[in-house]
């Protein structure tokens, strides 16, 4: 019986389609029309060779169609005399000729006369039968098929212009009603506030909203009232729509999910129309909570880059958008979130407090927060034991949430593609190699030449970043190719800090022009190679002094923000005096970089020799080949001589320093 009932709930997903009419109305006409076609003979028949057959005796009915032309039957027996006359299998009532007779007297008098020549006898003698036959198919064909045609195009383009068939907004009746995709207790989402990792303070502010919703008089007995909108602000790849798809799976309301460019048409007020269809559904369902992604589309500042004058439906949708969601009244319980990358580019009018009362932004996560997202994404991962979250948050600085999941993605792929067990910690690092250098290129061919150049280009930067003390410290160095243009590169792993020095950024300045440095050291040439490090060192250096103040000459001003391709805020003295001492501050850098490596010529030969050899050096094969990292010394040495003066001082060990004061003071 369950068996059966269950049988029974089945969905029927056969569904009648509509284009079966219109297939088999078409067929019918094109079997009428052949029918039509068929009827009469296409063997035009002269005059002469029907007053044979008339002599002959070989016709054995004559028809007479509307006055206007003879169907001629032949006589079964005669058949075969004629060779070319029309013969249908599929119609035996189709004449074997047709003659166009002129006018109807003419031609019966000239068939009676020439019966009486050949004194053929009265009871033998061949009468025509008239018939009157209307041919109804063409003149309807004439006017119902351009009809049909033009409807049939009309059709077409709608569904084309409304987005396809079916749903809502298919039909041109439907195209102002709203794209939003609702969510409710017959559309779950599985995902929750569990799935969410690293983000702990945006959790707290939207599980507060949601609690809101769940227990209203909570809050409301304290005279407090519900927010009438949040936005969710960071850059791609964050969590942003993780997060809001978790606040639709734990929130016991309706949640309407829309794209921003889902307002977005081609006909005026269609966009500020679905704006209202949105929210007069929202109101229906209140309490719920309505999710825009990506509201730039249609929340860009108004008069901002619009050619269109004040009749762009863009500002009317927007327009709209500000009317519907300063209308909502505090108890219907209706809730709009909103997501965007670019919060410059909104509408004051939009962020205002009243529409946008909380905006929560949503940063790239630090060490602790990369490690809890390692630790949600290795849940589906069949992981080895070495594999520890702990340092694959260490080995990935400035991942993003999407960056995280893609290197999990890529690692349980390549362990796959070896045919492993579990993914193993290599399958990681091969996994990160991809992401950061791209694809490696193992048919790539280089030259002696040119590898001896690239390796001794990567030992300058390892040697520069090895030796100086505010330069982060090197993960791995390697001369395989990746990626478009990449022939090795250097893996540093920066710290986790919020305040950079002008010694750190000197430093930066100076590890990055250690490859070119390394080619005027060696070889006494310089190579297109370092095209991507004169880049960085550039954009740097004009930070530094136009950005940052750290120049004396210019002074402590920046004009971050300020210039743009029409307008520079600055005279041209200035303008002139920027580029000087930027130039005096890039050349002083990479004249540094020449004296580091100069000094350290026999680490800096070591470390490309060992590259040529083997192509990839961690930071333990670089220990090893040329002693330890000064500036990772000086901690330890500190540690040691602290802990010596506790003893003698008779200190706690809880009260000794451990190695980071110097480091924390300086970021400060």
């Amino acid at each position: 019986m369950e068996n059966k009932n269950q049988e029974n709930k089945k969905p029927n997903n056969s569904k009648f389609n509509s284009y079966w009419i219109y297939g088999l109305l078409a067929l019918f006409l094109l079997v009428l029309n052949f029918y039509n076609l068929t009827s009469t003979s296409n063997e035009p028949l002269s005059w002469g060779k029907f007053a044979q057959m008339v002599r002959d005796q070989d016709i054995e009915k004559l028809e007479v169609i509307n006055k206007e032309y003879a169907s001629i039957y032949i006589k079964e027996n005669r058949i075969n005399k004629y060779p070319d006359a029309a013969v249908s299998k599929f119609n035996a009532t189709r004449p074997h000729y047709v003659y166009q007779i002129g006018t109807l007297k003419g031609f019966e008098e000239k068939l009676e006369r020439i019966q009486e020549e050949e004194g053929i006898k009265e009871s033998d003698r061949l009468y025509p039968i008239n018939e009157t036959r209307q041919n109804w198919l063409a003149p309807i064909l004439s006017w119902v098929l351009p009809i049909v045609i033009i409807i049939a195009i009309w059709v077409f383009i709608m569904r084309r212009v409304s987005g396809g068939a079916g749903g809502p907004g298919s039909q041109i009746f439907n195209i102002g009603k709203s794209k939003a995709t609702l969510f409710d207790n017959n559309s779950k989402v599985t995902v929750t506030f569990e799935d969410v990792a690293g983000l702990d303070e945006a959790k707290e502010e939207v599980m507060e909203v949601v609690d809101f919703l769940k227990q209203p008089k909570k809050y409301t007995s304290l005279g407090g009232k519900i927010p009438k909108g949040v936005l969710l602000v960071g850059p791609p790849g964050t969590g942003k729509t993780l997060l809001a798809k978790a606040v639709a799976g734990e929130a016991a309301v309706p949640f309407f999910s829309i794209s921003g460019s889902d307002f977005v048409e081609m006909f005026v007020g269609v966009g500020a129309s679905r704006v209202r269809d949105l929210f007069k559904q929202a109101r229906e369902k209140a309490p719920c909570i309505v999710f825009i992604d990506e509201i730039d589309a249609i929340g860009r500042a108004r008069g901002k880059g619009s050619f269109q004058g004040g009749n762009d439906e863009r500002e009317n949708t927007l327009n709209q958008l500000l009317v519907e969601m300063d209308g909502f009244s505090t108890d219907k319980g209706v809730i709009l979130m909103a997501a965007t990358n670019r919060p410059d580019v909104l509408d004051n009018a939009l962020l205002r407090p009243g529409r946008f009362d909380r905006q929560i932004g949503i940063d790239r996560p630090d060490i602790k927060g990369r490690e809890a997202i390692f630790k949600v994404h290795l849940k589906h991962i069949k992981t080895a034991e070495e594999v520890n979250p702990v340092t694959l948050a260490e080995m990935t600085p400035g991942f993003a949430g999407a960056d995280i999941a893609n290197v999990c993605n890529e690692a349980a792929l390549i362990a796959a593609r070896r045919n492993k067990n579990s993914v193993e910690m290599v399958d990681f690092n091969y996994a990160l190699d991809r992401v950061i250098g791209g694809l490696e290129k193992k048919n790539k061919i280089i030259s002696p030449d040119e590898k001896k150049i690239i390796a001794y280009h990567e030992a300058g930067h390892a040697i520069c970043g090895w030796y100086l003390k505010h330069a982060s410290p090197l993960v791995k160095v390697t001369i395989v190719p990746r990626g478009i243009g990449t022939l090795g590169y250097a893996q540093y792993l920066p710290k986790e800090e919020y305040i950079t020095r002008t010694e750190a950024l000197l430093d930066r300045m100076c590890m990055t022009f250690g490859g070119r440095a390394a080619e005027t050291v060696v070889f006494n040439k310089i190579s297109t190679g370092a095209q991507n490090d004169l880049d960085q060192v550039t954009k740097m250096a004009y930070s530094m002094i136009s950005i940052f103040g750290m120049n004396k000459k210019v002074g402590n001003v920046s004009f971050y923000g300020m210039q743009d391709q029409f307008h520079k805020p600055y005279s041209d003295e200035t303008a002139t005096l920027i580029d000087d001492e930027v130039r005096k501050l890039v050349e002083s850098q990479y004249k540094r970089a020449i004296a580091l490596l100069k000094e350290k010529r026999n680490e800096l030969e070591i470390l490309a020799n060992s590259l040529l050899e083997n192509e990839v050096l961690l930071k333990s094969d670089v220990e090893r080949l040329i002693g330890p990292r000064p500036s990772d010394a000086i901690p330890k040495a500190e540690k040691e001589a602290a802990e010596k003066d506790a003893i003698e001082k008779g200190t706690s060990s809880s009260d000794l320093p451990d190695g980071s004061g110097n480091e924390e003071s300086e970021k400060e």
